[in-house]
């Protein structure tokens, strides 16, 4: 008697019931409608959120990143004109060093080149100078002698004595 009670129980529970399979889908839709007005709708609506944030989270991502890369390029533009004005900044420099240089140079040779000219000039006044002295000596010396030999009027030996005696008076006045 257990066993044919365990069959009939076994047998009503996978034999088909038209009453308990109505009641069922009823139930099925009542709680499907009750879960469409009340988890559903607001699970959709958090859901619909959750995603608008996220998407919303993407587009600032994508919006900073283009931003970014905007500033990146504008820093490397702006390090480029700040290299290519270094670079001629130092280049002006250079040019400007080097005509300095040779300006200096230039005046320097200028200027040595007039001393030098003043020193000849000097040199050769002085020299001008001293052979007019010395012209102006021996000119004197010659007009001594020939006096000498004028008054004299002498003969060949007093003559030679007086022009010895004027070649040692020259001698003796240039030490």
């Amino acid at each position: 008697m257990l066993t044919s009670g365990i069959i009939l129980l076994a047998g009503s529970l996978l034999s088909p019931n038209p009453g308990l399979i109505f009641w069922t889908a009823i139930t099925f839709v009542i709680v499907l409608l009750i879960l469409k007005k009340i988890a559903w709708g607001p699970i959709i609506g958090a859901l619909e959120e959750r995603e608008k944030g996220i998407q919303s989270s993407i587009d600032r991502a994508h919006s900073a990143k283009d931003e970014s890369e905007a500033i990146l390029r504008k820093n490397k533009e702006l390090l480029a004109k700040a290299d290519a004005e270094s670079d001629r900044i130092i280049r002006e420099g250079k040019d400007y060093s080097d005509k300095l240089r040779s300006d200096i140079t230039e005046k320097a040779q200028s200027e040595a080149k007039k001393m030098i000219a003043l020193a000849k000039d000097e040199i050769e006044q002085e020299k001008r100078r001293a052979l007019d002295v010395l012209r102006n000596e021996v000119a004197d010396l010659a007009i001594k002698g020939a006096e000498k030999i004028i008054k004299a009027n002498l003969d060949a030996d007093t003559q030679k004595k007086i022009v010895d005696s004027m070649i040692q008076d020259l001698s003796t006045k240039r030490n």
